[in-house]
């Protein structure tokens, strides 16, 4: 099984940034990682994702304020997050896929108003 470490999250004002990262051993081995989110009363939706060749895709309600990125060398996945709103409430997992979903546990973002 792999384990997948998620640290960043926190409580922020409405328009301040954060930065989530996610430790995914062996990064470069998997086809897909990326960010889902659950937001309260919602099921666990994927918002962000980087294929193995670096292409990216983001669900609209976040595209052109949250990217994301990776560094192989670091086995790390970002997610940096601008602008954030209090609809980005929600806990954040981190995802790897290798044909089997992998999820980390999870961190909560908190976005006051």
């Amino acid at each position: 099984q792999v384990q997948l470490v998620e640290s960043g999250g926190g409580l922020v004002q409405a328009g301040e940034s954060l930065r989530l990262s996610c430790a995914v051993p062996e990064i470069s081995t998997f086809r897909t990682v990326g960010w889902y989110r659950r937001i309260p009363g919602m099921h666990r939706l994927p918002i962000a994702t980087i294929a193995s060749d670096g292409i990216t895709n983001y669900v609209d309600a976040v595209r052109r304020r949250f990217a994301i990125s990776k560094d192989n060398a670091k086995n790390l996945v970002y997610l940096q997050m601008n602008n954030l709103r209090p609809e980005d409430t929600g806990v954040y997992y981190c995802w790897a896929f290798d044909y089997t979903n992998h999820y980390g546990q999870g961190t909560q973002v908190t976005v006051s108003s």
